[in-house]
């Protein structure tokens, strides 16, 4: 083998094309083992909810399940071909040549280049959600939202986006540039004071955008609420109602905010469904991941890894086969923080999506331990009754193949959440 085939280039570009081959086969393993999986168990609702699930609310959620499985092939096809076109079929740097061929150098030239693939990535991106919401969700009769409202939805978010996005960039582009060899450093203060003002700023600013919020109105529900808050320790600056059905007819509630500015959210659709005494366990669950610091810790590992993220980008964009070995010719003189970072945003979930087992693991027992609490405050009995509507209401399978689970859900599967409950009474 030459010195040439061995260069730091060229072993890059064969791991980066090794792993994200890996990595698309295993994804393409475990959707058709959860679609197979799926579809052998079918035609008999599993014993544990035989009295509670029917035969046909059991056969849609595996005709969903395996619907939304080929929809994420198709998407996986696409997206890596995508990718590819980034990076090693040179794509990347077709766009910076026609960036710089019409921007001077400097700061405006690399927030162009990101601004430019972002607004790339979002155009070919459109097809398929305009497919998943009125295709795929359409036909199991969960997409309630219009055309209209879409492309609404669309042009705020994108508004709003690039408000808040295109700043930010060009701060991070102008750290990259001025601050040095730790400019990385620098880059995760500003990372991590973005994220916690927009804890804030998102529920009371950017939300209402979208959606409208009412204080919740239910006199005996807010009192019953109310009530498990102050029992279990907690505050929030109020409990509000979002016309969810708009768009979905999926269920859900949430805490939004951060400190003083907690909220608690509840979809109308999931008020429609549940009776009080399930609305109370939801929100004890809720108010679980509270108790345990499970929303802080996510944050601290969240920094932590970013930081490292940053740290690794802060070397990898110092070096020429970093770019080159992903498709792209940097310029010698300087001017390459974009496409670093471009690249690096490529390139890192091709990496991480082999740990992903890891995180999902960590998600569900944090949710077992959500569970618990919510058994202890309130009634186990009741949060399973709420979570067995939510996942007939939500088509969600009974019979999901175990190695899939390992790899994806970030919440355990309804048979052994609901044996738990149930045992804790």
């Amino acid at each position: 083998m030459t010195d040439s085939a061995l260069n730091p280039s060229n072993l890059l570009s064969l791991a980066f094309a090794v792993l994200l081959a890996a990595s698309v086969l295993l994804k393409l393993w475990l959707s058709s083992r959860q679609m197979r999986h799926v579809a052998a168990h079918r035609h008999a609702v599993p014993s544990a909810f035989s009295q509670q699930v029917s035969l046909e609310e059991h056969q849609k959620a595996a005709s969903y399940t395996i619907a939304q499985g080929q929809f994420g092939l198709l998407e996986l096809a696409w997206g890596t071909a995508v990718l590819l076109g980034w990076t090693l079929l040179g794509g990347l740097s077709l766009l910076n040549g026609w960036i710089s061929s019409l921007v001077a150098p400097g700061l405006g030239q690399q927030v162009a280049l990101v601004v430019a693939f972002g607004a790339i990535g979002g155009v070919l991106d459109l097809p398929w959600a305009a497919w998943r919401t009125f295709v795929l969700e359409q036909r199991f009769g969960f997409n309630r939202t219009t055309f209209k409202l879409w492309m609404q939805d669309l042009l705020k978010s994108t508004v709003v986006g690039a408000l808040i996005g295109i700043p930010l960039v060009a701060l991070v582009l102008w750290l990259m540039g001025a601050a040095g060899a730790l400019w990385w450093l620098w880059t995760w203060g500003v990372w991590m004071g973005f994220n916690l003002l927009m804890l804030v700023v998102y529920p009371t600013w950017i939300a209402p955008l979208f959606n409208k919020f009412q204080p919740l109105e239910d006199a005996a529900l807010k009192e019953r609420v109310t009530a498990l808050m102050q029992r279990c320790g907690f505050t929030s600056k109020g409990f509000y109602v979002m016309d969810g059905s708009r768009r979905s007819a999926h269920a859900n509630a949430y805490f939004t905010g951060f400190g003083r500015s907690k909220r608690v959210v509840f979809y109308d659709t999931l008020l429609a469904q549940l009776s009080p005494a399930e609305v109370d366990a939801v929100l004890a669950h809720e108010l679980g991941h509270f108790k345990h610091k499970h929303i802080t810790k996510r944050i601290v590992s969240t920094f932590a890894l970013s930081l490292g993220a940053l740290a690794l980008l802060g070397w990898l964009g110092q070096q020429v086969w970093f770019y080159t070995g992903l498709g792209v010719t940097p310029d010698l003189a300087g001017g390459n923080d974009a496409l670093a970072l471009l690249l690096f945003m490529m390139a890192m979930p091709v990496v991480t999506s082999f740990v992903s087992p890891l995180f999902a693991q960590l998600s569900r027992k944090h949710e077992f331990e959500a569970d618990a609490f919510a058994a202890q405050n309130a009634n186990g009995q009741d949060l399973a009754n709420a979570l067995l509507k939510l996942y007939k209401d939500n088509a969600s399978t009974l019979t999901p193949d175990p190695v899939y689970v390992k790899f994806y859900y970030s919440h355990p599967p309804a048979s052994e959440r609901i044996a738990r409950m149930v045992a804790h009474g």
